[in-house]
């Protein structure tokens, strides 16, 4: 299949979308969920229209999957605005660290003694499926970053962060299985190379930069009168490539990097403004095109009373929200077609046992034993433990392995369980989405007005 197919078939994806948005907003599915059944409609198990070699196509597939991912890790971290010492990063950092750990470990243990597979593969596909999805699951998270809901906030500082966490223990899969056993030198070096030093660095790296920059930018825009002819998305693209670069150069992990670049940037506005209680971009919001008009028609609301600093803030940061949201959601609608297209032929039954004991067992399990000492009700708990939503990041990952020296017959084992996995997960959770965080806020009314009330 040549470029412009693919083209083709992604505006007319896009265009079926646009058209029938009032339609599919009525239906209790997402967007990724039809997106799924489009792509399997028009693959090799239904018209066989399209066809994708994942084999040849695993170069292109892991950059394009990589960059899906750095925009959604992006505008993740711009949405979070609440301080780093708020005690609702507690449980993303429990969602993040303790229990991921613990679904990889219960998917390899699955894999290993209940389907028979080596430690390697079983822990290599463990960890590609570990992580919360920063794409598929964005309409579990904030919504902007004004939202401060303990499961919404939760979830999106746990996609933002294990995207990264999970780069070590892909490492240790492929390790495992391209070394003999009793060759165990590579461990000492896996630790401290892949863990306690690729970890940190990344964040710390990304975050300051991130910080530093956005500081940087509205001081020069306050200083030279800019605000609304400066060009925002190269903006993002900057940062995003450069907290890229730089977290790679220095042997840190490129995803933590960009997720906390999006966080110190945000946290560089709510310092550059912190007589305000409301997000920058809430205050004003640039109009279309705002480049090419006067400085005085360039913005929506009352400027007279806001700070130099708050109108380069909500114009800088308006923009940067929406050019990352409309790469994110085009790309998202691109992967999962290419998803559906290819999913028939590497589909694996296996992998439901495994999606049943992730999805029912192994997440619940773990949120609800590593957050018992939180604040959450027995609510907020049964939504963080069955929102483990997979999806492009766990592409991406199996996308490298391919790349990164698989052996062929485990790579159509691993292909089969995360792909399968995956659109299990789209399916699941796209149908159950809506109604669940329906049933959410309904609830949570309800606990408002008893708490009233007492």
């Amino acid at each position: 299949m040549n470029f412009i197919v693919w083209v083709a078939v992604l505006g007319a994806v896009l265009l079926l979308l646009a058209l029938t948005s009032a339609y599919l907003r009525w239906l209790p599915v997402t967007t990724s969920v039809v997106c799924l059944g489009l792509g399997a409609a028009l693959g090799p198990g239904g018209m066989g229209w399209l066809q994708l070699d994942l084999s040849r196509a695993s170069g292109w597939m892991e950059h394009l999957t990589e960059v899906a991912v750095l925009f959604s890790l992006f505008v993740s971290g711009l949405k979070l605005r609440l301080p780093l010492r708020s005690c609702r990063w507690l449980v993303a950092f429990i969602l993040a660290g303790p229990v991921m750990l613990f679904c990889i470990a219960g998917v390899s243990l699955l894999l290993h003694y209940g389907l028979g597979m080596d430690w390697g593969v079983s822990v290599l596909i463990g960890a590609i499926l570990a992580p919360t999805d920063p794409v598929l699951a964005s309409l579990v998270q904030v919504s902007d970053a004004q939202d401060k809901d303990p499961v919404r906030f939760s979830l999106s500082g746990e996609a933002g962060l294990n995207d990264g966490i999970a780069f070590p223990f892909v490492m240790l899969g492929l390790l495992l299985i391209q070394h003999n056993e009793g060759d165990e030198q590579w461990l000492g070096y896996w630790l401290l190379h892949d863990v306690l030093w690729a970890v940190p660095v990344g964040l710390l790296c990304g975050y300051w930069m991130g910080r530093g920059l956005g500081w940087l930018t509205l001081y020069l825009r306050t200083r030279h009168n800019d605000s609304t002819v400066s060009p925002n998305d190269y903006l993002s693209l900057a940062l995003i490539a450069l907290a890229y670069v730089l977290a790679e150069v220095i042997d840190g992990y490129g995803f933590l990097a960009v997720f906390a670049a999006g966080l110190g940037l945000r946290q560089a506005e709510v310092h550059s403004c912190p007589q305000a209680h409301e997000p920058a971009e809430h205050l004003v919001q640039p109009v279309v095109g705002h480049q090419h008009v006067a400085p005085e028609h360039a913005v929506k609301g009352d400027v007279q009373a806001l700070e130099d600093t708050q109108v380069a803030a909500g114009i800088m940061l308006g923009d940067m929200l929406a050019f990352g949201n409309l790469v994110e959601r085009a790309l998202e609608v691109f992967l999962v077609t290419l998803l559906g297209v290819v999913l028939i032929e590497h589909w694996d039954a296996r992998a439901l046992i495994v999606a049943t004991a992730l999805f029912l067992v192994i997440r619940p399990l773990a949120v609800f034993l590593q957050t018992l000492c939180s604040r959450l009700d027995v609510r907020q708990k049964s939504l963080l433990g069955w929102f483990g939503i997979r999806g492009i990041g766990s592409l991406y990952y199996l996308f490298y392995s391919f790349n990164h020296g698989l052996p062929g017959d485990m790579a159509t084992t691993s292909s089969g369980f995360a792909l399968s996995v995956v659109a299990l997960s789209i399916v699941a959770h796209g149908v159950s989405t809506q109604p669940l965080l329906a049933w959410y806020e309904r609830t949570g009314s309800t606990h408002r007005r008893r708490a009233d009330v007492d």
